[in-house]
C-alpha cells in the first residue's frame, strides 16, 4: 500500500487522515493476531492455524478488491493483517518436521522472505498503480493466497507437537489493549500531536495495562506469553535486537523512495517516478533471499549470535554509504543492496537464536513474539522518521537533505545498538547443544530412531504401539508426584513421541491414551528417559530406568 497512500484521498474521496487507516488497520490487527495465533498454534496445531491465516488473507483481499469506498477497504486491510502470523508459524513447523542439518538454512530462507516480499511488493504495487486499477493488487493477493492454501493442504504436514491446555483469554485481551493503545499513539501521534491528551492518554493506558498484563501472565498457569521463558537472556536480548533491526529495515523504505521522487530542482532530489523508486529497492529483496544460505552457513560454523552481529555491521555500513553518497540512483541502489544483505543475515539468525532457547512446545508462540518485536521496530521507525522529515523542511515545504541524512544515520545507529545488544548473548549457550539428536543406547530400528530434542529438557521419549503397530496420534502425558502436568506430546505417524518439560517437578507417572485405550506407568530418574509402550500389554512394575543421556 505504500506507493498508493498519497493517492487514496483522491481515489476514495476521503481525507488524508482517514485514508491513513488503510495502513494503520493492518498494523493493529497484525500486532494483536501474531502472538495469539502463535499460542493457539502450539495448542491446537501449527498447520491448522496456517489455514486460518491464509483464509483471512484471502477473505481480506476479496473484501478490499470489491471495495469502492473507504470503510470496506479498511475492513479488508484489517482482515489481511490477521494473516501476518503465517511466517513464524512456518518457521515453527520446520523445527518440528525437518532434521537438524536442514533446519538452519530452511528457517533462514523463510525468515528472510519477510523482507523479500516487501522489497518486491513496492515496485509491483507501483507498476500496478501506474498501469492498472488499484483493485488489481487485492485480486492478485487473493489469488496468490488461494495458491498457497492449496499447496499447504497438499504438501505441509501437521506437527505432532501439542502444548495442550486452555487458552489465556484474559492475557490475550490485555495484550491486545496494550498493543493497540501503544501503536495508535505511535502511528497517529504526529497528526494528533505528541502532547495531545489523546496521544498521552493512549501511552499511559498502554503502560498501565502492560504492567497489569505482565502481573497476570506471571501468575497464570498457562499464560499466553511465558514471561519467564521470554526473560531468558538469549530470548530477551534477541527480541530487543529485533526491535532495533525492524527500525533499520523500515528506515530505508521510508527515506529512499522519497529521496528518489523529489524534484531535481531541490538540489538533492533525483526526480524519478514512483516505479523507479520501487525498482531501486527490488534488488535488495533478492539479496535477502541470496543471503539466507550464507546466514545459515555462518550460524553453523560460528553460531547465530555471530551471524546477527555480522548482519548489524553490514547494515550500519550500508546506511553509512547512503548518508555519504546519495546523489545518483546507482549510489542508492548500492546502499540499499548492502543494507538488505545485512538484514538478510540478521533475519536468518533470529529464529535460530529464539528456538535454541525455548521449549519445543512454545516454538510458535516464541517465534510470533519475535516477529511482533520486528513489527514494533518498523512502527517506531515510521513515527520517528515521519517526525524528522516533517519538522526539517525547506522553504518549499519538502524535507531537507539533512533530514534524510539524519534518518539514515539513525538507521546505522540502530544497527550498532543491535550489535552491542548481541555482544551480551553467550557465544555458545548450553541450549544450542540440545538441538542435536540424543544418543540412543539401544540398537536403532526404523521405529525407534533418535528424536531431536528441544531447548527444554526432554522428560521421556520412545515409541507408542498398539498390538505391535504404531499408535498414531496417541496422547502422552507426564505427571509429577504433586499431580501436576509436566509435559504433553502426541505420537507421530510412526508412533514416536518426545515429551518436553513445560512445568516443574519430578516425573512420576506416564499416561498414554489412544482410541479409547489408556495405559499408565511409573517414571523415575531424571530425563531424558527412554520408554517404548504397547497399549495392549500390561504396565510393568514401578522402576527407575537410567537416563538415556
Amino acid at each position: 500500500m505504500v506507493p498508493l497512500v498519497p493517492q487514496f484521498p483522491r481515489l476514495l474521496g476521503a481525507s488524508a487522515a482517514d485514508t491513513a487507516w488503510i495502513v494503520t488497520a493492518t498494523l493493529l490487527t497484525a500486532a494483536v493476531a501474531t502472538p495469539v495465533v502463535g499460542r493457539l498454534a502450539d495448542m491446537v496445531g501449527k498447520r491448522r492455524m496456517m489455514f486460518f491465516c491464509l483464509v483471512m488473507l484471502i477473505a481480506g483481499s476479496v473484501v478490499a478488491a470489491l471495495a469502492g469506498s473507504l470503510v470496506p477497504l479498511i475492513v479488508g486491510r484489517a482482515l489481511q493483517g490477521l494473516s501476518t502470523g503465517l511466517i513464524p508459524l512456518g518457521i515453527s513447523l520446520m523445527r518440528d518436521e525437518l532434521p537438524p542439518e536442514r533446519l538452519g538454512s530452511a528457517t533462514a530462507l523463510m525468515s528472510a522472505s519477510l523482507g523479500v516480499g516487501g522489497a518486491l511488493g513496492l515496485p509491483l504495487a507501483a507498476l500496478v498503480a501506474q498501469a492498472a486499477d488499484w483493485h488489481v493488487l487485492f485480486w492478485a493477493a487473493g489469488g496468490l493466497g488461494v495458491v498457497v492454501l492449496v499447496l499447504v493442504v497438499a504438501l505441509v504436514p501437521e506437527s505432532a507437537q501439542r502444548a495442550g491446555g486452555r487458552f489465556d483469554a484474559v492475557g490475550a485481551l490485555g495484550l491486545a489493549v496494550a498493543l493497540v493503545c501503544l501503536l495508535l499513539a505511535v502511528s497517529k501521534g504526529s497528526s494528533w500531536g505528541w502532547g495531545s491528551p489523546t496521544t498521552v492518554g493512549l501511552v499511559v493506558t498502554a503502560v498501565v495495562v502492560a504492567l497489569a498484563w505482565g502481573a497476570w501472565e506471571l501468575r497464570a498457569p498457562q499464560p499466553l506469553v511465558d514471561l519467564r521463558v521470554s526473560a531468558r537472556r538469549q530470548v530477551l536480548l534477541t527480541n530487543l535486537a529485533s526491535v532495533v533491526f525492524g527500525f533499520s529495515m523500515f528506515a530505508m523504505s521510508l527515506v529512499y523512495p522519497q529521496l528518489l521522487q523529489l524534484p531535481a530542482s531541490t538540489g538533492y532530489g533525483l526526480g524519478q517516478s514512483i516505479l523507479v523508486a520501487g525498482l531501486v529497492l527490488a534488488p535488495g529483496g533478492l539479496c535477502m533471499m541470496v543471503m539466507s544460505p550464507v546466514s545459515a552457513r555462518i550460524s553453523a560454523a560460528s553460531g547465530p549470535r555471530t551471524t546477527l552481529m555480522v548482519g548489524a555491521v553490514v547494515v550500519a555500513a550500508g546506511y553509512g554509504i547512503g548518508a555519504a553518497f546519495h546523489g545518483s540512483v546507482w549510489e542508492l541502489v548500492v546502499s540499499s543492496v548492502v543494507i538488505a544483505c545485512g538484514i538478510g543475515l540478521a533475519y536468518g539468525a533470529m529464529p535460530s537464536l529464539i528456538m535454541a532457547a525455548v521449549p519445543v512446545a512454545q516454538t510458535a508462540a516464541a517465534n510470533s513474539l519475535n516477529n511482533l518485536m520486528r513489527s514494533l521496530g518498523t512502527s517506531f521507525a515510521s513515527a520517528i522518521a515521519g517526525v524528522l522529515l516533517a519538522s526539517l523542511v525547506s522553504a518549499a515545504g519538502v524535507p531537507t537533505e539533512a533530514a534524510f541524512v539524519l534518518v539514515m544515520l539513525l538507521g546505522a545507529a540502530a544497527a550498532v545498538v543491535a550489535l552491542v545488544i548481541m555482544a551480551f548473548v553467550p557465544r555458545r549457550p548450553a541450549a544450542d547443544a540440545s538441538a542435536s539428536p540424543v544418543p540412543n543406547p539401544i540398537p536403532e530400528r526404523a521405529d525407534t530412531a533418535p528424536i531431536p530434542t528441544a531447548a527444554a529438557p526432554v522428560l521421556v521419549r520412545g515409541v507408542v504401539r498398539r498390538g505391535g503397530a504404531p499408535a498414531t496420534g496417541a496422547t502422552v502425558t507426564v505427571v509429577s508426584d504433586a499431580a501436576a502436568q509436566l509435559g504433553r506430546a502426541t505420537a507421530g505417524a510412526d508412533g514416536r513421541y518426545a515429551v518436553v518439560a513445560t512445568g516443574r517437578g519430578r516425573p512420576y507417572l506416564l499416561v498414554v491414551r489412544a482410541d479409547g485405550a489408556s495405559h499408565a506407568e511409573h517414571l523415575g530418574g531424571q530425563g531424558p528417559l527412554l520408554r517404548d509402550l504397547d497399549l495392549e500389554r500390561p504396565a510393568p512394575a514401578p522402576r527407575s530406568p537410567a537416563p538415556v543421556a
